[in-house]
């Protein structure tokens, strides 16, 4: 039986139109021997391939003055490809990973990453989402308790341990190797969500693995009702929290309009579960004025704005394109400001709902 491609990398990026002068999220698969990019992550047929044998990549790419951290892989009938990452780290991620497959390919190697992960091929006959009803099953299915760690209770979740226990001894997996895979999968379709620092540092790439299989990585069900206690170190009284509104980040920002095209002072109060960039009156109020929701959104640093006046000549601004191909132009006070928002907005675009 033929090997299929390994992937390699995969995320969001910016993708160029081929005939239009149109830049879009895509949903971007690096494998051994192309590139695919879908239209969502959840989608199961590509919208194009890009084969890599007798290609070539530029970085960084000047084209596009009003754009940064621009790549463009030319592929060998000299058919230009141009890629937007949302900062400096990740673009040069992107094309170090694209330029090893490269010359792999062109020199008829294997590629091969220096990481403890290895491919495991589960078998087709999983279904995740009946996998998942029977996990939630109350009696035989995982079952949801109230852990503490860190001064914080966790109400209705389960631990990384238990999950590859209970796909083990269901027979839905052959070993852990495995379940920690068919776990990952769950993880990353959404059925299952991380909580607590560890399992949400590996969920965003911080580990080998985004599934953890630890005593101490917590996880709920989507809709369990989970929710998060928190002690509080001045007077020791419990402080009970949503943990789908946590804040990750807050502070003020300038924002375009979208139909006068003006600039306003808003303050942005960045969440993690939901995904939402909610955005109030800085002179007070409780109700926020609206919200960005950033499930599957792509951001990235712009120097300037398409067709539309500067609002001044800092330039330190960056645009969030959602799911459904919105477009928000923001302006923070610093460029290190704007990589804060734009690596937090990343992180809640991953791991929110």
């Amino acid at each position: 039986m033929e090997r299929e491609p390994m992937r390699v990398r995969e995320g969001y990026l910016v993708k160029k139109g081929s005939m239009f002068n149109t830049w879009k999220p895509m949903w971007v698969v690096l494998l051994e021997d192309g590139i695919e990019f879908y239209k969502r992550k959840a989608d199961n047929s590509p919208k194009g391939m890009i084969p890599l044998k007798g290609s070539s990549i530029h970085s960084p790419c000047q084209d596009f003055g009003k754009r940064m951290f621009v790549f463009k892989l030319t592929v060998a009938k000299q058919q230009d490809h141009f890629f937007q990452a949302a900062y400096l780290e990740e673009r040069d991620a992107w094309v170090r990973d694209i330029k090893k497959a490269i010359h792999h390919i062109d020199g008829g190697q294997r590629f091969a990453r220096k990481s403890t992960r290895k491919s495991i091929r589960l078998p087709e006959t999983i279904n995740l989402s009946a996998l998942y009803l029977s996990m939630k099953d109350p009696e035989k299915g995982i079952k949801e308790l109230k852990l503490e760690k860190d001064k914080r209770v966790f109400n209705h979740c389960f631990t990384g341990t238990c999950v590859i226990d209970w796909l083990v001894s269901s027979s839905s997996v052959r070993n852990r190797r495995e379940g920690l895979l068919l776990a990952s999968s769950l993880l990353s379709e959404g059925y299952l969500q991380p909580a607590g620092d560890t399992s949400k540092s590996a969920a965003e790439g911080l580990s080998d693995t985004p599934f953890l299989d630890l005593s101490d990585a917590y996880y709920y069900f989507p809709d369990s009702g989970f929710f998060c206690e928190g002690y509080s170190s001045d007077d020791d009284v419990v402080l009970k929290e949503e943990f789908r509104g946590t804040i990750v980040k807050q502070g003020c920002l300038l924002k375009q309009g979208h139909r006068r095209k003006n600039w306003k002072v808003r303050k942005f109060v960045l969440r993690d579960d939901p995904a939402y960039l909610h955005y109030y009156d800085p002179a007070g109020g409780e109700e926020p004025l609206g919200a960005i929701h950033l499930r599957g959104c792509v951001v990235t640093a712009v120097e300037d704005m398409p067709d539309t006046k500067k609002h001044d000549d800092d330039n330190i601004l960056f645009e969030i394109i959602t799911a459904n191909e919105i477009h928000y132009y923001l302006q923070a006070a610093s460029s290190t400001e704007r990589t804060e928002w734009i690596k937090a907005i990343q992180s809640v675009a991953r791991t929110g709902k």
